[in-house]
């Protein structure tokens, strides 16, 4: 497309991660889609000019049906493709057909991409594209002033305005009047471009998403050829279809390129990255591709026993492609059976894991003490979401750390591990499984739906820098008198000996009751019994993990803010819109949580001030504060969406203020 560059405009950087404003890097060539215009050559009536910006927040609302989901991943996908750094955030129903045209049944994708690093999925949009009423209402309270709407005109029926709640069409009573507002005939548009396609009516309204992400990507320069790819590759069995969707996906580009509602579209350069090879990972793939690499870097059978449940069962679908790597999957027909199976494997001399979310910790906590007993590896893999009971399967929360800790019957420690971005989720998974197998014990991987389900550019590493996992199994007897004690231990893990069954002159038993020290032999000694309980707990409490590390540029700060998991990307992107306003502040965050790292106390006292945020009611703060003794300051929320960088920012500012009064007193 011929096009006048255009640099005086920029979305100001103030709602991102701290990143520069107005880039004017070149962005290499991308063609559009073939069509009535030809990639390449100017539309009718001249060329349209090109506005630069250094990062742009976009979400797509929309029905649970409207395929807002699979709209926002091929965009996020063409994205990461061209080279920007991207966070994304999808957010949709628990119901697996919400109710249609309703505030509860709306689904949304967010997607942050830039020209820089960035680090959260934006706090607010810059772009809404709102397939009906209900996606408007819902969303409307998060656009700033200035933002450019983009709605489904066909849709703002009076039903479906009385549905939500609005008493006169906002799109023309002045509701929007502060707003970019461009009225665009989806539905219709769509049936025009699909006339001839031999669908019936219903089927082509469907591909409405289609013509919405055409359109999107002419605004962005997003490249197209790979959303035709896939459409081809989705629908292979039904090439009707797939070409009804491309068509769609075309119109929807040229009503963009020849409609004089849309004077201007918009580049954002390709992010200046580590050199390396990338791809667009979420954080469930991260981590069911580090699950693999920590078998094959172990010499190990991978054996995932698993329930599904929502927002973990993607792992399961992932492992289960991979049997060519020797990885076995069972779909088990509850929590507690496929747990059981996972630690059957684990005694039989594979890396068993289970992935579950929080009510189903709650059913495997017996098996998981059971593991604790026996010192076997297990990797317990828990994507958090909002609870208790059932509560918000597809929301995200981080409230089951101390469910982790402490929950299961006795002295029964368990290490604990917590990725911060979804690309760490494969480090994490690499990490838990070296802790497990090392130390012969069950580790807790804590990760959430925001982790996830969202995604991110991930630079693929080299074989040569994971890390070496060895069993080493034991082969022989380990008694000079030819005996073998399976509860031995390693005088420098305390871990036991790992023998497989099956391995001669190495039968032993295992079970739940009590072990004697060193034989393994059933004992109910008093003596013993306190003995055994403080063993395992010295072995989790001297696991070897990296000190935490303090990001404190100018070490003047007075205030530390110290996060875990998913909390990094708005703490980070909070703190560095408080330096960049000229606020000093340092920053740590944690991931392993059991054993803490052996300077975290000493980190904690460096600071006159310890603020921690999380999605839960203070649990990490209540760790702190018992095991240091330190008034570190909870701030805490619990609404099933990630915290906001402003929000934080505004946190980190009351902290520092109020250091300032206490010196002026």
């Amino acid at each position: 497309m011929t096009s006048q560059v255009d640099q005086s405009e920029a979305v100001d950087g103030s709602d991102g991660d701290g990143g520069r404003t107005g880039s004017g890097a070149q962005r290499p060539g991308a063609a559009g889609p073939a069509g009535p215009h030809a990639p390449g050559s100017p539309p009718p009536g001249g060329a349209k000019p090109v506005r630069r910006l250094d990062r742009v927040i976009i979400r797509f609302a929309g029905d649970s049906g409207d395929g807002m989901q699979l709209t926002g991943d091929r965009f996020t996908s063409e994205t990461a493709a061209f080279g920007n750094d991207l966070s994304t955030l999808p957010n949709f129903p628990a119901e697996i057909r919400a109710p249609a045209g309703t505030l509860p049944g709306v689904s949304s994708f967010q997607l942050h991409f830039a020209d820089h690093d960035i680090l959260t999925p934006g706090d607010a949009p810059n772009v809404l594209v709102a397939m009906n009423p209900a996606a408007l209402k819902a969303n409307l309270p998060d656009l700033p002033r200035g933002a450019e709407i983009i709605v489904n005109t066909d849709e703002f029926t009076k039903r479906a305005l009385a549905k939500v709640g609005y008493p006169a069409d906002p799109l023309g009573d002045g509701t929007l009047d502060g707003f970019h507002l461009h009225k665009v005939p989806l539905t219709t548009l769509t049936l025009e471009a699909l006339k001839d396609s031999g669908l019936a009516r219903k089927d082509a309204e469907r591909a409405k998403n289609m013509f919405a992400l055409g359109l999107l990507s002419w605004m962005y320069h997003r490249p197209t050829h790979g959303t035709e790819a896939f459409l081809r590759g989705k629908f292979a069995k039904r090439p009707q279809i797939a070409e009804a969707n491309i068509s769609a996906f075309r119109a929807g580009w040229n009503f963009g390129e020849t409609t004089e509602d849309f004077a201007v579209s918009y580049e954002i350069a390709p992010a200046a990255l580590p050199a390396g090879r990338y791809r667009n990972i979420s954080g469930n793939l991260a981590l069911a591709y580090g699950l693999i690499a920590a078998a094959q870097r172990s010499g190990l059978p991978l054996y995932l026993g698993s329930y599904p449940i929502t927002p973990a069962s993607d792992i399961l679908h992932e492992l289960s492609k991979h049997k060519n790597f020797g990885v076995r999957t069972f779909q088990a027909e509850d929590e507690i059976a496929g747990i059981g199976a996972a630690l059957g494997a684990a005694f039989g001399g594979a890396l068993g894991v289970t992935t579950t979310s929080g009510p189903g910790v709650a059913l495997k906590s017996e098996t998981i003490g059971l593991a604790v007993s026996l010192e076997l590896p297990l990797l317990v893999v828990d994507i958090q979401r909002g609870g208790p009971s059932t509560g918000l399967p597809t929301k995200t929360e981080q409230a089951d750390l101390l469910q982790a800790m402490f929950g299961r019957n006795g002295e029964a420690p368990v290490p604990v591990v917590a990725p911060a971005t979804p690309a760490e989720c494969f480090d994490a998974a690499l990490e838990a499984a070296r802790i497990a197998v090392t130390y012969r014990t069950p580790v807790f991987l804590l990760s959430d739906g925001y982790l996830a389900n969202g995604s991110e550019p991930w630079r693929i590493p080299d074989i040569g820098e994971l890390p070496e996992i060895d069993p080493k199994f034991a082969t022989e007897p380990n008694r000079e008198d030819g005996a073998f004690w399976p509860y031995l231990r390693d005088p420098h893990t305390l871990a036991r000996p790992w023998a497989v069954p099956g391995t001669a002159g190495l039968e032993h038993r295992i079970g739940g009751i009590e072990k004697q020290d060193g034989t393994g032999s059933i004992s109910y000694d008093p003596a013993n019994h306190d003995f055994m309980v403080r063993t395992r707990q010295a072995k989790v409490d001297g696991i070897t993990v990296r000190p935490v590390e303090v990001d404190d540029p100018t070490g003047d700060a007075r205030v530390l803010v110290l996060g875990w998991g998913s909390t990094y990307g708005p703490i980070t992107a909070a703190v560095r819109r408080v330096r960049a306003d000229g606020g000093e502040v340092a920053q740590a965050h944690l991931r392993n949580l059991n054993p803490f790292p052996a300077n975290l106390g000493a980190v904690l006292r460096s600071y006159e001030k310890v603020i921690v945020p999380e999605m839960n009611l203070g649990q990490l703060a209540l760790l702190l504060r018992a095991k240091y003794l330190v008034d570190a300051e909870s701030y805490n929320q619990v609404r099933g969406l990630p915290f906001k960088a402003a929000q934080l920012a505004d946190v980190l500012w009351a902290a520092i203020g109020s250091l300032d009064e206490e010196d002026h007193r």
